[in-house]
């Protein structure tokens, strides 16, 4: 049996799909859903393709405890991976990576927190 590879990022990830993301910047406008977080990045699903290196902004609802309003951070963030999804033949999605290069202490608390208490 081959050893576990260890973690390189700085910051753990975890599959999650209930941050609803609004993507905005050069020529992109869509809506999405996380597939997974980290307090350095995002991974969603879009409806077009976004090219790699792509500058966007992103306007994210982080679900708070039960009875409470969602947080909600502008971030700046680049594309830093994009995988077509397909399906008889045509992208029927596209998997992006997006880094936050521009997150604020503050803000990534918030991410910190809400993934620690997901975890």
């Amino acid at each position: 049996m081959a050893a576990k590879k260890p973690e390189r990022r700085e910051y753990p990830r975890i599959k999650d799909s209930d941050i609803s993301i609004e993507l905005s910047g050069e020529g992109v406008n869509t809506i999405s859903q996380s597939l997974d977080v980290s307090a350095s990045g995002i991974y969603c699903k879009v409806d077009r393709r976004i090219p790699v290196m792509t500058r966007v902004k992103l306007s994210l609802n982080i679900p708070v405890k039960t009875g409470a309003s969602s947080k909600k951070l502008e971030i700046d963030g680049v594309v830093v991976r994009e995988h077509p999804v397909m399906k008889d033949g045509r992208a029927e999605h596209y998997d992006v990576a997006i880094f936050f290069d521009s997150l604020l202490p503050k803000e990534r608390k918030i991410l910190t927190d809400y993934i620690e208490n997901r975890s």
